[in-house]
């Protein structure tokens, strides 16, 4: 059995949705519900009835999909995908930037 056939059946035996970043190999297209950007998809994760989610993209976008679908599984195949936008925002940076933004009030 070829892997894209048992996927096909793990998604319906789980109740599971694949969405695929649009920089995803094709083979991960070809096996995705739903292809686009960040937000996009972020979109289609809180709309689907999925029990299951495998977001395949950065974890960053993994992470919303979980803040914004409580009570679902969500499975990210690569959890050393990162983002280095994403990852240049630091807790420090940001309560930086946030004492700036009051001071100049």
């Amino acid at each position: 059995m070829r892997y894209s056939e048992r996927i096909r059946e793990l998604k319906e035996e789980r109740l599971a949705v694949v969405l695929a970043h649009v920089y995803q190999r094709g083979e991960v297209q070809d096996i995705a519900d739903y292809i686009g950007d960040s937000l996009e998809l972020s979109k289609k994760a809180i709309n689907t009835k999925a029990e299951v989610i495998v977001f395949c993209g950065v974890r960053f976008m993994a992470e919303m999909a979980f803040i914004l679908n409580p009570g679902r599984v969500i499975l990210l195949p690569d959890l050393n995908t990162g983002c280095e936008l994403a990852d240049m925002a630091t807790v420090e940076k940001l309560r930086a930037k946030k004492r700036n933004i009051l001071m100049l009030r």
